[in-house]
């Protein structure tokens, strides 16, 4: 049995070094011996490193742990992961009339069992501060090194599966032959492929040479599976949305190819067609909703720009031009985006100008001989828009004055780090906030708070925020050296987790892009 502390000692390790390679290593090492002592313990010793909790939030404050750390504590380490995974689970399953208070009850038996470093660990994984660079990309690296399965092998595995700690598993357990199993599926959605930044259409020419031009959609990433009259829609964090998107399900549900795999997104259209902002469109999603009636307040189209699986063979390692020309066989013209292959730059200008007439955000430019990299930000997918957005998290926020006294207001904004984990904070800003958003944003930083001072709440990094800013600046005030001038909010990304998050090692690109144009003007 693998015991708590030989994750709390891992996590140190990976806790104490920026080198990447010794974070991997710290890992691979404890989930090795994971594996050597109960094949079972895997998938938590995966989840605990990467900050998650299988169960997900249990209902328990920070507050509340911070008050439990201490409070009794065992003289020596003895909990096992299982145990501890056991008792977390009974914790987020209680319900009912006084759960709060047994809630706290069970926790608080089982910190008694834990030492003060132990307890330190789980305060940090339920509180949600772990994010301390085991994060996918390492945890990946860890787990082939730890298997001795290439990590081209895990990583593939994992983007079908959508759970890394089951590919670790089996790597662990049986090896590379294992993993064949995790491969795409109808009716297991699966980490859709993501999109770098271009600055312009030239840009995107530059890097990628003949391209596919697609409109981008400020839309909601969607993903279909047809199964003969079986139709099933996820968003992009894998969430099933079937029954709230019945237009979607009726147009691919009249289809002839009696078994697709469909990437693509949805848009809500006012009068005339007209394309709704993101945030319009979301309404779409909510939880308790009159279905009838907001499809005839808003209607939603659907424009698919790839396909993954089609009448019993998986396409996604064909190239890119391959598979588009295989939706477009298996789809009418109303449901495919609108496509342009050029090399030619007054050609994709014109697209790209086109669609922004259209109201469309820009476009996306693809790597036409690339295959479907599921789960991926590589530089195979660029976008183009007109505004310069990132994506960023919120860290912390400050209570605002004047008339914003009593909310939460300037954010601080951080980009991920993928290499050594966590988030380097870029810069603050209090604009492109309606009072909605304010109440809204006040209520969701609260609930994840995890402490304060006189001005400012810090909070777990768990909300994606799409900053648009006019560029990037040096800076010596943040860490990361660079920061962004005139950000304001565009809009908060419910559909996108913290991990799909703009990385450090983008925006200096993109900085480097700015001062490189600079320089030759």
């Amino acid at each position: 049995m693998t015991r708590l502390s030989d994750l709390v000692d891992a996590a140190a390790a990976v806790a104490r070094t920026s080198s990447r390679l010794a974070k991997r290593d710290a890992i691979a090492a404890c989930l090795r011996a994971a594996g050597a002592d109960d094949a079972d313990e895997v998938p938590i010793a995966v989840a605990f490193l990467s900050g998650e909790l299988p169960t997900g939030r249990i209902g328990v404050g920070y507050a509340t742990l911070s008050d439990l750390r201490g409070a009794g504590e065992a003289a020596a380490p003895a909990l096992t992961l299982r145990e501890v995974a056991s008792a977390l689970a009974a914790i987020a399953a209680t319900s009912g009339a006084g759960s709060a208070l047994l809630r706290v009850q069970q926790l608080k038996q089982l910190f008694e069992r834990a030492t003060r470093a132990e307890q330190d660990f789980l305060v940090r994984l339920i509180g949600g501060e772990l994010r301390q660079g085991a994060l996918e990309g390492v945890m990946i690296e860890a787990v082939a090194k730890a298997s001795s399965v290439s990590e081209a092998e895990v990583r593939r595995a994992a983007m079908f599966a959508g759970d890394l700690g089951a590919v670790a598993q089996a790597a662990l357990a049986h090896g590379a032959p294992a993993l064949a199993r995790f491969s795409v599926a109808l009716e297991r959605a699966v980490q859709p492929m993501l999109a770098q930044s271009a600055q312009d259409v030239a840009d995107a020419l530059a890097r990628l040479g003949t391209a596919a031009f697609e409109w981008k959609l400020d839309g909601a990433r969607v993903q279909v599976h047809k199964a003969g009259e079986r139709v099933r829609v996820f968003t992009r964090r894998l969430n099933e949305v079937t029954k709230a998107v019945p237009e979607i399900v009726e147009a691919v549900r009249a289809l002839g190819s009696h078994e697709l795999i469909l990437d693509g997104e949805t848009i809500a259209v006012g009068p005339g067609g007209a394309p709704q902002p993101f945030q319009v469109t979301m309404r779409r999603f909510g939880r308790k909703l009159d279905v009838d009636a907001m499809r005839a307040e808003l209607p939603l189209t659907a424009l698919f720009f790839d396909c993954m699986f089609r009448d019993g063979r998986a396409l996604v390692d064909l190239p890119q031009q391959e598979r588009f020309a295989l939706l477009a066989e298996a789809l009418p013209a109303q449901l495919v985006v609108p496509h342009l292959v050029t090399s030619q730059l007054a050609a994709a200008e014109a697209f790209y100008q086109d669609a922004l007439a259209r109201g469309h955000e820009g476009v996306m430019a693809k790597a036409i001989d690339a295959p479907y990299e599921s789960g991926r930000r590589g530089a195979a997918w660029l976008k183009v828009k007109r505004t310069l957005t990132l994506d960023l998290v919120v860290l912390a926020a400050e209570w605002g004055s004047g008339r914003r006294r009593g909310w939460l207001s300037n954010l601080h904004l951080g980009a991920r780090d993928a290499d050594a984990g966590g988030f380097v904070m870029l810069g603050k800003t209090f604009k492109g906030m309606t009072d909605e958003l304010l109440q809204w944003q006040t209520r969701e930083l609260a609930q994840r708070e995890v402490r304060r001072d006189a001005y400012t709440v810090y909070v777990r990094p768990e909300l994606v925020v799409e900053i648009a800013y006019n560029d990037l600046q040096a800076s010596s005030q943040y860490p990361g050296g660079l920061a962004l001038r005139f950000a304001r909010v565009k809009g908060y990304r419910p559909d996108k987790l913290p991990e799909d998050a703009d990385t450090i090692e983008t925006v200096r690109r993109l900085y480097a892009e700015q001062l490189a144009r600079a320089e030759a003007s």
